[in-house]
């Protein structure tokens, strides 16, 4: 089993959740967060002022997979987040020792 986090654009967040569902996957977990990388912020005009974001808003989103279902769901992921600009964000791929669905005892794969 894999854990995959994807750090994407707030506004690819539908997208991105349709193709995964397309692929199989049903639950994740999103979480929104700021961020930067080599865009490093930008500046911004607020009543006449400007100023510099140094942290840009995006999308955590975190899956459990099989193994057998790790790329497609990371080509889903880049296929749905992709606008071919800079800040598109990255795919993490970890291992999982152990799921275990807390309402019903199940463990491993049958947990996902």
């Amino acid at each position: 089993m894999k854990k995959i986090e994807a750090i994407i654009k707030p506004f690819k967040l539908d997208e991105v959740r349709e193709a995964l569902s397309e692929v199989g996957i049903t639950g994740l977990t999103i979480t929104e967060v700021k961020g930067f990388g080599r865009q490093k912020g930008h500046t911004e005009l607020y009543r006449g002022a400007e100023y510099v974001v140094d942290f840009l808003p995006k999308i955590k989103i975190e899956i459990i997979v099989t193994d057998d279902t790790v790329t497609p769901a990371i080509d889903a992921i880049v296929k749905a987040a992709h606008t071919g600009k800079i800040g598109d964000g990255k795919i993490f791929v970890m291992p999982i020792e152990q799921v275990v669905r807390i309402r019903t005892g199940e463990i491993g794969e049958n947990a996902i």
